[in-house]
């Protein structure tokens, strides 16, 4: 398997950050991992990249309860963007909610490409990871 060349953690917990990028480093199958504390800042990382399709992420691992921009109101942003033909963006929304509602609001997003309750381990990270070498 080759590896994924880019992975966007966005989440405000710094210590799952951290624990994530070390299974990514341990499964040695991305390239880059880049992180962020809010939507805010991985939406202009996006929008600054958009002429390059190589730099956008790959696979997007997204929180739902952050300060300032939450996960859904990313999503909301990014529906808006005109990502280059033939490059595929998985976005995951990672939480720790089991709420219907957030069940349910994730099915108004079809560039969704699932809903995770945390913790993720290993064996989940390289399925993503497979699911996004595939695209």
């Amino acid at each position: 398997m080759s590896k994924v060349k880019n992975v966007c953690i966005v989440d405000d917990d710094e210590l799952f950050q951290f624990v994530m990028r070390q299974h990514f480093e341990r499964l040695d199958l991305v390239e880059r991992v880049h992180k962020f504390t809010d939507g805010e800042q991985a939406l202009n990382h996006i929008k600054s990249h958009l002429e390059n399709p190589e730099e956008l992420p790959d696979l997007i691992l997204l929180d739902v309860n952050m300060p300032y921009m939450d996960g859904w109101q990313f999503m909301t942003e990014y529906a808006r963007l005109s990502i280059p033909a033939g490059k595929h963006i998985r976005i995951y929304i990672l939480t720790s909610s089991t709420h219907e509602s957030d069940l349910q609001k994730a099915r108004e997003f079809p560039s969704l490409s699932g809903y995770l309750v945390k913790p993720i381990g290993k064996n989940m990270i390289r399925e993503l990871l497979v699911g996004a070498e595939q695209h």
